[in-house]
């Protein structure tokens, strides 16, 4: 069901010319979800109607949101499917909260190999 809803949510957002689609495989990092969909719109009437688009694309399949949140103010809105969350956000929003260093395994990698102030731990206890 997973591909089948990642390829409904890329038509729905491509049909309404989102930007900067990407989608990320989050599988080994969340027990709570396998794919993260992440786009801009230019407005947040264009952030509206793209998640309601994939939201009414996905309804067309039988596939109906856990939860959707955002809509009211429409810079970010996040609908969730489980194994697939997506997120439709302004670019200010977007280039803030910076989603897809969050989820990158190389970035979460090199954070599990640093202190709380970014420093490198070291792995040799002899010295």
């Amino acid at each position: 069901m997973t591909s089948e809803l990642v390829d409904v949510v890329h038509k729905a957002l491509d049909d309404l010319k989102a930007q900067d689609v990407v989608t990320l495989d989050v599988i080994s990092m969340s027990e709570v979800m396998d794919t993260l969909v992440i786009a801009s719109g230019t407005s947040s009437r264009h952030v509206k109607s793209l998640a309601s688009n994939v939201v009414d694309e996905a309804k067309k399949q039988k596939l109906n949101p856990i939860g959707i949140e955002g809509l009211e103010a429409a810079d970010w809105v996040l609908v969730d499917y489980g194994s697939v969350v997506v997120h439709v956000m302004l670019p200010e929003a977007r280039k803030f909260y910076d989603l897809e260093k969050l989820w990158s395994p190389i970035e979460r990698a090199q954070s599990a190999s640093s202190d709380e102030f970014g420093m490198p731990q070291n792995s040799d206890t002899s010295t």
